[in-house]
């Protein structure tokens, strides 16, 4: 058993972190091996944050779908269901990782505001 959207998101992070790990990238590969379609495919290989939130949450819907078809007396229903808890732990920690960024971006803006009221430039 695999925790596909886990290792999808860690692949779409090191993209958009432009992480270098080579190591880490092609474990989360070998964990996708066979598993890269649909939204987990697409969240493996997105380019933003914004990305990864939208395919994030498509793949969060699979889930949650596969985990409402699956019978209680299955073996690997337990197993779900923690994913599922994983999953939407991961997308609240997306979510936080953005909120971080959108504040650090409008901070430097206040910044260059802050600096040009102090240090007018004249044309």
């Amino acid at each position: 058993m695999s925790c596909y959207e886990l290792e999808a998101l860690r692949l779409g992070l090191m993209n958009v972190l432009g992480t270098d790990d080579d190591h880490a990238r092609e474990h989360a590969e070998q964990e996708l091996e066979g598993h890269r379609d649909g939204p987990v495919g697409a969240l493996a290989e997105a380019q933003t944050l914004s990305a990864v939130e939208r395919h994030l949450d498509a793949a969060l819907v699979d889930l949650e779908e596969t985990v409402a078809a699956t019978d209680a007396d299955d073996p690997e229903y337990d197993y779900l269901r923690g994913r599922l808890v994983a999953v939407r732990d991961a997308e609240r920690a997306v979510r936080r990782v953005t909120a971080q960024g959108e504040s650090v971006r409008d901070g430097l803006g206040e910044a260059h505001d802050v600096l040009h009221e102090a240090f007018p430039v004249e044309e």
